[in-house]
């Protein structure tokens, strides 16, 4: 009696959406704000004005989106730029990395393989000089002003009198 040869196991479906799911749910449970790397070209819809070296960084707290839905295949939600409210489709192999922006802890993906060199993920030399999202070198959008290192930030202005700024109470 012979036994019959063992079929190869099925990859089954992508773990990514499932990941980013459980992240985002850890994020917001913990208070936390979920944000994603997404790695941008032609099937991904965002405004382009803020994407940079084919990446955007996104917030997508429920706080910062309109009809979040966490997909299988694709993330979709609206989100205002600039005080406008934008339609964001992002397919769920284009997303690079989702981490809490308080703290950078969250999980890395591969990019996709269209991606130019440049783009691969790369080890940060040190824990100091690590970026927000472990493992990536993610570049500065544009859409997470707050987040540019205290180096990069732009002196404040001076006030127009000269003197210190000042409240005016008003009732």
């Amino acid at each position: 009696m012979s036994t019959p040869p063992i079929a190869p196991a099925s990859t089954g479906t992508s773990t990514r959406p499932y990941l980013i799911r459980a992240l985002h749910d850890w994020c917001t449970d913990n208070g936390f704000t979920p944000y994603i790397a997404v790695f941008v070209d032609a099937t991904v819809q965002v405004p382009v004005e803020y994407v940079k070296n084919h990446e955007i960084v996104l917030n997508v707290g429920f706080e910062a989106t309109s009809a979040l839905k966490l997909g299988n295949d694709f993330i979709e939600f609206r989100a205002r730029f600039g005080g406008v409210s934008r339609e964001i489709v992002v397919p769920v192999d284009h997303v690079i990395a989702i981490y809490a922006r308080e703290n950078g802890q969250g999980m890395a993906f591969p990019v996709p393989s269209e991606a130019p060199a440049g783009l691969q993920p790369v080890a940060p030399e040190s824990a100091a000089a690590a970026p927000r999202a472990p493992h990536l070198a993610l570049t500065d959008s544009g859409a997470r002003p707050d987040d540019t290192p205290p180096q990069d930030r732009p002196e404040p202005p001076e006030p127009p009198s000269g003197g210190r700024p000042s409240l005016k109470r008003v009732k």
